[in-house]
């Protein structure tokens, strides 16, 4: 079947699979390679991480907007701007700058680019929502995030590739993201959002969110808590276990893995478990289950942390289960609000899961990474546990007839 002959399901599905793949691969492909020139110029350590962190910044900063640039501009325009801002700003990183100038060029570019992809990343999860067909959303949206994920590793191997320090790896990279730009203008025409007046936006359209979906945020904070956020903190969690310095960093690959396999799964068992006729709840009751079935997952493997000091082999297993639970709470949180919105609230509902996830994200290895240091052995359970257990209950009192 040609691309044209395709429903506009379908053909807006594979366009939106194929225009995030390329900009993601173009982006994890860039993120390295700016950082590895910055090395290279002698940039201090510290202002190197705040470079890092900034891309970051932009997403936080645009977030609450979203639905609100989305109203603004319509949903395809809002695309193709989110995946043209990126173009640009690789170009940017190539001009003949050199000093202070330079430096101020590239942080103003990645915070803008940062920007781009806050509102590409709201933008994509809600259309995907919205473009699969009832019975196969939780295949459709497990699917986009593994493929996402595997962007994470796909752009570094090629950056390797290329030359880590080539300049051929950033314009390669600069492709890359046009690519992801040229695919999404075949988007297949919206129809008009019937909520696109009456739908709030902005930080009202946040609160609105969030008192629609407490709980399905709360989900979404706890993912980016267990699967983002402590992937960070996972090598010195190794460290202070004894383990040597490679095998601390491989707890980050225990953990992309976990969160690679099981999305998937878990979005499939969604649709399977919600088409089982006479279920308590029906398929929301099907979702909200499998979230309190993640959670208790991230509880359990939480406390089996007494005996990883002395087994320390369990570090991996654990890592394997934060990264896979977390990442599927995500993954049902947005099957969960793919089901229940359209047009500019669902942009606005994603948007909240977005920015809940990535408060989570930010969160986890600041506090992990301090509890580390002041009691490693009592505090940095506690600390997960704490969380684990908040979202275990929120999800047991919850009801899948009352909102989320």
């Amino acid at each position: 079947m040609t691309l044209a002959a395709a429903t506009p399901s379908r053909r807006g599905l594979f366009v939106i699979f194929g225009s995030t793949f390329f900009e993601l691969v173009g982006y994890f492909m860039l993120t390295p390679w700016l950082i590895l020139r910055l090395t290279e110029q002698g940039a201090p350590t510290a202002l190197i991480g705040v470079f890092a962190a900034s891309a970051w910044v932009g997403i936080l900063l645009v977030t609450p907007f979203a639905s609100a640039l989305t109203r603004a501009l319509g949903r395809r325009p809002g695309l193709w701007l989110s995946g043209a801002v990126p173009v640009l700003a690789g170009i940017g990183y190539g001009l003949p700058l050199e000093g202070s100038a330079a430096l101020a060029l590239w942080f103003g570019l990645k915070v803008l680019a940062g920007m781009a992809s806050g509102l590409r990343w709201v933008l994509a999860e809600a259309l995907v929502a919205e473009f699969a067909p009832t019975h196969l959303r939780g295949r459709a949206v497990g699917l986009f995030e593994t493929m996402v994920g595997a962007t994470f590793v796909i752009g570094p191997m090629l950056l390797a590739a290329v030359g880590p320090s080539s300049p051929t790896a950033l314009w390669l990279s600069v492709a890359l993201l046009a690519v992801g730009l040229a695919w999404a203008f075949f988007v297949p025409a919206l129809p008009p959002e019937a909520d696109a007046h009456e739908a709030h936006v902005g930080w009202r359209g946040v609160w609105t969110a969030l008192r629609a979906h407490p709980v399905i945020m709360a989900a979404g904070f706890c993912g980016g808590f267990f699967e983002s956020g402590l992937t960070a903190i996972l090598p010195l969690y190794g460290l202070a276990l004894g383990l040597g310095a490679a095998a601390a960093a491989l707890l980050v690959s225990a953990s992309g893995l976990g969160s690679s396999v099981l999305m998937l799964p878990a979005g499939a068992l969604a649709d399977r478990l919600g088409r089982q006729g006479g279920r308590r709840g029906g398929a929301g009751g099907a979702r909200l289950q499998l979230m309190r079935g993640c959670a208790a997952i991230t509880l359990l493997a939480t406390l089996v942390i007494p005996w990883v000091a002395g087994t320390p082999w369990l570090a991996w297993p654990v890592a394997f289960l934060w990264g896979g639970a977390g990442g599927c709470l995500y993954t049902l949180a947005m099957i969960d609000i793919g089901a229940r919105e359209r047009g500019v609230t669902l942009v606005n509902s994603t948007a909240v899961l977005v920015m809940a996830y990535t408060l989570g994200g930010v969160l986890a290895p600041s506090l992990a990474g301090a509890a580390l240091q002041w009691a490693p052995r009592a505090g940095f359970p506690a600390l997960l546990l704490a969380v684990a257990l908040a979202c275990l209950v929120l999800l047991a009192r919850a009801r899948a007839s009352h909102r989320l």
